[in-house]
C-alpha cells in the first residue's frame, strides 16, 4: 500500500469515530496526552461545580495561610491599603449648589452610622470587604432598616455577612419552584430573588442556640460582593487561591531550614576512649540511659587520655542556594497574587527607581479596575441608592421630583483614595504641564489627590478671604508680581558678580554700612 492509500484510509478509519484527526494533524500540543502530558488530568466541571465541591475547604485554606504566613498577611494588608486607602467617597452631582451640600453632610453624618455593629464607619467597612475578597473571594452585605427612635441620622445600617454564613451545600429545589444553587434562590428566569443564610455562623463556637438553622432574606435586601472570573460564576473565590500551595510548602520549608540551623547551633562534641571505665576530667555520673556527660568550660583545651578521640557534629549546610530558592518562590507567588514583590515581602534592596515605578503602574492599574468594576459598582452604587431612598422617605432629606425621577439623583462620582506619588517633583511637574496644555482638567487632578472638587474649591476661596481680611500676604502663584513689572527679576540678565562690592543706593544701607 503506497503512501496516499494510507492516508486515505486513515482518514476513513478516524471519520467512524474510532480515530481523533487531531491525532494525524497534531492538533493543539496542549490538548494531546502523550509521554510528558499524560499525568495531566484536567476537567471541563463548571466553575459553580468546582466551588460547591471545593469551595469550603478552599477558603478554610485560605483563611489559615492569611492567618499565620507573614508573607500571605502581607499581601492582603497592602491590597487592601492600597484599594482603599481611607476610603472610596461620593461626590454628587446635581446642580443646585445648596441642595448638593445639604445631601453630602447627611452622608457623612451618616456614613459614621453605617456600620451594624457600631465598630467602624463606612470606609472601614469597604477595607473589611476587600480584605474579604482577598481572603474568602466574596462578602455580604444586608441592610438593616432602623426606626426613627434609634436616633440615626437615616434609619439605615449595614451589616457584614462572611462567606460561610451562606452554605455552598444548599443546592435544592425551593418551596416556590425557584432552584437555590449554592445557597443562592434563583426564578425562572435566572435573577436572583433571594439568599438562604444561617441565622448563626457555622464556626463560631462562641454563639449557643439556633445551629444550623437557615433563614430566607430577600435579595431585594441583600449585597453580594465577589469578583466573577467566568461567565454564569454565582460564588466567589479566594483571591490567593492560585499561591495557596506554594506558600503552604514555603511555609514548610522555612520551618524546617530553622529547624536545621537550631540543630546546627547546638554544637555537640562526642567522646571515643578505649576504657570506658576510665572517667574523663570533668566527667559526671551517668544519668538514666547510663551515659556520662562532660562539662567543658568556655575556651577550655582539654588534653585526652591515649586512645581517646572528639568528634563534633557537623550538620550540612544548605549553602548558597537558599537565597535563591526563596527569591524565584516569592517572585511566583507575587504574579499569583497580583501584589508587586516589594509589597509581598518588603525587600527593597534590589529595587531602582524604574522598576519600583513599572511594578507601581501595573498594580495600580489592576487595583484601578477593583475599585471601578467591583466596589463602586457593586457596594457603592446601591449603597448610594438605598441610602437616598431611606433619607427621603424618613423625611431626612426633602428632594424636589424625587419620587418621580431619582435618576439625577442617584448621579455621583466616586472619588477613589490618593496614591502617593512615585516621584513627587516630577509627577506634579507632569500634571501641571497637562493642565496648561488643556490636557488635563484641575478637578480630575484634585480628584486623583483624593479630595472632593467642590470642597476643596469651597476651602480655597475661605482660605483667600481669610487671608485677605488679616492682611496676610503668601508666596503662591496669585500673590506673586506678575512678568514685566518692576519686582519682577530679568531672567535673561546675566548676575553681577561684584554685586556685593557696589554701594548700595538706598540711604538706610548706607548708614548699616558706616
Amino acid at each position: 500500500m503506497n503512501l496516499f492509500s494510507r492516508i486515505g484510509a486513515a482518514a476513513k478509519y478516524a471519520a467512524t469515530g474510532r480515530l481523533s484527526m487531531s491525532a494525524l494533524s497534531g492538533g493543539f500540543e496542549g490538548a494531546m496526552a502523550k509521554r510528558r502530558l499524560i499525568a495531566w488530568k484536567a476537567t471541563e466541571q463548571n466553575i459553580n461545580g468546582l466551588v460547591s465541591s471545593g469551595g469550603d475547604l478552599l477558603r478554610a485554606r485560605a483563611r489559615q495561610i492569611v492567618r499565620s504566613n507573614p508573607y500571605a498577611s502581607n499581601a492582603a494588608n497592602s491590597f487592601v491599603s492600597n484599594a482603599i486607602g481611607d476610603g472610596i467617597r461620593p461626590s454628587c452631582l446635581i446642580e443646585d449648589e445648596v441642595l448638593k451640600d445639604e445631601i453630602i453632610q447627611l452622608w457623612k453624618d451618616w456614613a459614621l452610622e453605617a456600620d451594624a455593629d457600631g465598630l467602624i464607619d463606612f470606609f472601614g467597612m469597604q477595607a473589611l470587604i476587600a480584605h474579604a475578597l482577598f481572603e474568602a473571594g466574596e462578602c455580604f452585605i444586608r441592610f438593616r432598616p432602623r426606626r426613627e427612635s434609634d436616633g440615626l441620622s437615616v434609619p439605615l445600617q449595614l451589616q457584614l455577612l462572611e462567606s460561610e454564613m451562606l452554605p455552598l451545600s444548599k443546592t435544592e429545589m425551593g418551596a416556590r419552584g425557584n432552584s437555590i444553587r449554592c445557597g443562592i434562590e434563583f426564578n425562572g428566569i435566572g435573577k436572583r430573588v433571594a439568599y438562604h443564610f444561617y441565622r448563626k455562623h457555622p464556626g463560631d463556637s462562641t454563639e449557643n442556640g439556633n445551629t444550623g438553622e437557615i433563614v430566607r432574606v430577600p435579595a431585594s435586601e441583600v449585597l453580594h460582593i465577589y469578583r466573577p472570573q467566568r461567565p454564569g460564576q454565582i460564588r466567589g473565590v479566594p483571591w490567593i487561591a492560585p499561591a495557596l500551595v506554594k506558600l503552604f510548602l514555603l511555609d514548610q520549608y522555612d520551618d524546617a531550614e530553622l529547624d536545621r540551623k537550631k540543630v546546627a547551633a547546638l554544637f555537640a562534641g562526642f567522646i571515643t576512649k578505649d576504657s570506658p571505665e576510665d572517667k574523663l576530667i570533668g566527667e559526671g555520673d551517668a544519668d538514666e540511659n547510663g551515659s556520662a556527660i562532660a562539662g567543658l568550660s568556655p575556651g577550655t583545651m582539654q588534653v585526652l587520655l591515649p586512645g581517646e578521640d572528639i568528634k563534633f557534629s557537623s550538620p550540612a549546610d544548605v549553602g548558597g542556594s537558599y537565597e535563591v530558592f526563596q527569591y524565584r518562590t516569592l517572585l511566583a507567588i507575587s504574579a499569583a497574587l497580583g501584589v508587586p514583590y516589594a509589597n509581598v515581602t518588603g525587600d527593597l534592596k534590589s529595587a531602582n527607581y524604574s522598576s519600583t515605578r513599572a511594578g507601581t503602574v501595573e498594580f495600580r492599574r489592576r487595583l484601578n479596575q477593583f475599585q471601578e468594576m467591583t466596589m463602586i459598582y457593586q457596594l457603592c452604587r446601591p449603597v448610594w441608592r438605598r441610602w437616598l431612598e431611606t433619607a427621603v422617605l424618613s423625611g431626612a432629606l426633602r428632594l424636589p421630583q424625587f419620587v418621580r425621577n431619582p435618576r439625577p439623583y442617584n448621579r455621583v462620582k466616586w472619588i477613589k483614595p490618593r496614591w502617593e506619588w512615585v516621584d513627587p517633583l516630577k509627577d506634579r511637574q507632569a500634571e501641571k504641564i497637562a493642565q496648561e496644555m488643556g490636557w488635563k482638567a484641575p478637578s480630575d487632578i484634585i480628584e486623583a489627590e483624593g479630595n472632593n472638587v467642590d470642597e476643596t474649591y469651597q476651602r480655597i476661596a475661605e482660605d483667600n478671604a481669610r487671608k485677605k481680611k488679616l492682611g496676610i500676604k503668601t508666596g503662591t502663584t496669585s500673590d506673586a508680581p506678575k512678568a514685566g513689572t518692576e519686582d519682577t527679576p530679568d531672567e535673561n540678565k546675566e548676575p553681577d558678580e561684584n554685586a556685593e562690592d557696589k554701594p548700595s543706593d538706598n540711604p538706610e544701607e548706607k548708614d548699616e554700612n558706616a
